[in-house]
């Protein structure tokens, strides 16, 4: 964003928290981690072990259940960053991205980590 300023292009970053599309189904990309999966050494599948996809897998289900179904959102974010006079340099989508995600990225690296 900063890099570009000097070209006269101004850009704003517009982060989403997680909505519900085609990219974040779970059915898909589980077929696509376990085809992956499949493609791997035997060394690395044994390093991560069986447990990590599928404790991958089950992370992913859970936290479908929080996903947002109103993309208007992120349109609406998007439609003000192009037409407003004064844009901002970030837009947050989604209450996860305000209320969670956001502020994490204030706290110590190590804070967040943990959480």
């Amino acid at each position: 964003r900063i890099e570009m300023h000097n070209f006269g292009v101004k850009v704003c970053v517009i982060e989403p928290g997680y909505f519900k599309t085609m990219i974040t189904n779970v059915e898909n990309l589980e077929k696509n981690f376990h085809a992956s999966w499949e493609k791997l050494p035997a060394d690395i599948k044994a390093s991560y072990g069986e447990s990590y996809l599928r404790d991958f897998v089950s992370m992913l289900k859970l936290l479908q259940k929080g996903y947002n179904t109103n993309l208007s959102l992120v349109t609406n974010c998007m439609e003000h960053a192009l037409t407003s006079l004064h844009p901002r340099s970030r837009y947050s989508a989604g209450w996860d991205a305000k209320l969670l995600y956001l502020p994490l990225s204030y706290l110590p690296s190590a804070l967040s980590d943990a959480l």
